[in-house]
């Protein structure tokens, strides 16, 4: 029996890129590339996979970056490595064949980048790979897997750096595929670096320029093997005797520094991306 003919959406021309983010860093590198594919002629999908999900973690974003509302959100929450990619790539390949898009994008390392370049390879879509070739040598990593497996499925090779582009070589990849065009964070940065800097984010938290220092920790390997925390916290107590610290934090985490926190460094809640430039931008150490 024939099939009934495929209803065709009425949809503008031009090409179509799918554009995949869902932890906070890759919501900084989407804006930058969303205009770039606009300026170019692209019809653009913006994709949440939901990987960060709450507003300080998530939406705070959004609204600082001037970065339109996902057009989806896969809402894959929390779980291990397998759960969490698992989650996202159920969620995504009937949601990409729906789109039938040209290009899928992919940022960074988190298991959303791995999740879609693979639902996108299998489907026999083009994917890109923002910030290719980035390694560690160290694939105890979950994030050095991901970044790996990403580059190999991935058509188009977007690196930040000359030796990005050396490891993907080394590595095999088609010179032909990979791409020297620098880091879209720094393109987000130059165009909100004044508007951060306005900020009154150190005099609300009663800091002085210079007289702080900063700290950042979020790799599954020091924040959730618990040694390896009260090392780092130990080291960092040394360096707080000196120089006073700040450590904005994931709740998670947090959670799990819990009484430890040494004199001298204060914890807080996660903050939005023009304030962790202000607070960068006054930090003497971070």
């Amino acid at each position: 029996m024939p099939r009934p003919a495929r209803a065709v959406p009425q949809v503008a021309p031009g090409p179509h890129a799918v554009v995949v983010a869902g932890a906070r860093p890759n919501f900084v590198k989407a804006k930058p590339v969303l205009d770039a594919l606009a300026a170019e002629g692209f019809r653009t999908t913006l994709v949440h996979t939901g990987q960060h999900y709450d507003e300080a973690m998530s939406g705070v974003f959004f609204a600082e970056l001037d970065l339109r509302r996902p057009d989806h959100h896969l809402a894959a929450g929390s779980g291990s490595h397998a759960v969490q990619t698992a989650a996202v790539m159920t969620a995504f390949e009937p949601l990409l064949e729906r789109l039938e898009p040209d290009v899928v994008v992919v940022f960074g390392d988190v298991n959303s980048t791995l999740a879609c370049a693979l639902v996108a390879a299998k489907a026999g879509v083009r994917a890109a790979h923002v910030e290719a070739g980035l390694r560690s040598g160290d694939r105890s990593m979950p994030e050095e897997i991901n970044r790996i497996v990403a580059d190999h499925l991935c058509a188009d090779l977007f690196a930040t750096s000359p030796d990005a582009v050396e490891h993907l070589l080394r590595e095999g990849a088609a010179p032909r595929s990979v791409h020297l065009v620098g880091n879209v964070m720094v393109d987000t940065l130059l165009a909100r670096r004044d508007e951060a800097l306005a900020r009154p984010t150190l005099a609300e938290l009663g800091l002085r320029p210079g007289g702080y220092g900063l700290v950042t920790l979020h790799r599954p390997a020091n924040v959730d093997d618990a040694a390896a925390l009260v090392g780092l916290l130990g080291a960092l107590g040394e360096i707080a005797v000196r120089c006073p610290l700040v450590f904005p934090a994931h709740p998670r985490t947090a959670a799990r520094v819990g009484g430890r926190l040494p004199a001298g460094i204060r914890l807080l809640g996660p903050v939005g991306y023009l304030d962790s430039v202000a607070l960068q931008a006054g930090a003497r150490i971070v």
